[in-house]
């Protein structure tokens, strides 16, 4: 549907409120007035003030903790604006929670990645703008379109004044190699990888490390990080190896359970994340260092919205 001659409006949920307000800066625009709460018993409210017939909807929420009430909260204001007849509605996801979810690891598990799309597509809407899936063979779990976003160009633009003869990139493990070896090639430096295994979730035991690390500043990259066993144990692992400063990154800070006593007591010299996730005040640690996501979602929706291609944004 082509809505580019109606008029734009930016809605937010509870979960990214400062993200969405600087995607809104960037954008010049206002936020779109809705109140979004719970009835006593728990249940989600949500009631948009102003009129969004025929307008193009642009709903920011990232499905991060408390999951399950963000998502609720996504999929009510979806059915909320569809209801009052907007003209397309794009769900702007920064972090796509239950992403992990992704395939029948063991007999008689869930996909609760698809279950999540058909939600949101249930839900009514048109499109889905999100950042640095889990696996991005889920953008194949819609059946409307999806403009997934890279968050390491961000990264490695940060770290690109600390590369040297001395700097190499590593892999905390065999999943995330496609990822590090990106930022490697950006950087033009060698890469690593660590090789573990898992006994069970949330549970890692290094094995070995493929690359030379000894008196070398490592950056260590994932996509995510949420109860810090696997990005610590690697910083374990480099030390032990001789590495002479670690640095870790992500895009999303989910940071669950004891993430944040692992690394604050770790090798880790300073974890850098973008706001895909919104930190609250507990969780601010001088280790942390928190890179703004605003003007990529704010070009990126400003692209969707124009008709023009995403690819763009990049250059």
């Amino acid at each position: 549907m082509i809505t580019h001659g109606n008029e734009i409006k930016l809605f937010a949920g509870n979960s990214n409120l400062p993200l969405a307000k600087e995607i809104a800066k960037e954008l010049k625009l206002e936020l779109g007035t809705c109140e979004v709460g719970q009835f006593s018993d728990g249940e989600t409210s949500v009631h948009i003030n102003e009129t969004v017939r025929g307008r193009d909807l642009f709903i920011i929420q990232s499905t991060s903790a408390p999951v399950n009430d963000n998502l609720m909260e996504l999929l009510i204001m979806i059915d909320a604006a569809s209801r009052a007849s907007a003209g397309r509605i794009t769900a702007v996801i920064p972090y796509f929670g239950y992403a992990r979810q992704d395939r029948k690891a063991r007999s008689r598990d869930p996909i609760t990645a698809k279950l999540v799309a058909d939600l949101i597509q249930a839900a009514g809407a048109d499109r889905v703008l999100t950042m640095d899936l889990h696996a991005a063979q889920i953008q194949g779990f819609f059946n409307i379109p999806v403009d997934h976003l890279l968050g390491g160009p961000i990264l490695y633009s940060y770290f690109k004044k600390m590369v040297d003869d001395n700097f190499i990139v590593v892999s905390p493990d065999v999943g995330s190699v496609g990822r590090a070896r990106n930022v490697a090639q950006r950087l033009n430096c060698p890469m690593a990888i660590i090789d573990k295994r898992r006994p069970k979730a949330n549970v890692m035991e290094v094995m070995n490390i493929i690359g030379d690390v000894k008196g070398k500043t490592c950056l260590m990259v994932d996509d995510m990080i949420d109860t810090g066993g696997t990005i610590v144990q690697g910083a374990e692992a480099l030390y032990n190896n001789g590495a002479k400063e670690i640095y870790a990154c992500c895009t999303h800070a989910v940071l669950s359970g004891p993430a944040l006593e692992r690394i604050q007591n770790s090798h880790i010299k300073e974890l850098v994340c973008l706001n895909t996730i919104d930190l609250p005040e507990n969780k601010k640690i001088d280790k942390i260092k928190t890179l703004s996501t605003a003007k990529l979602f704010a070009a990126a929706i400003e692209n969707v919205y124009l008709d023009k291609p995403m690819s763009k944004i990049y250059e």
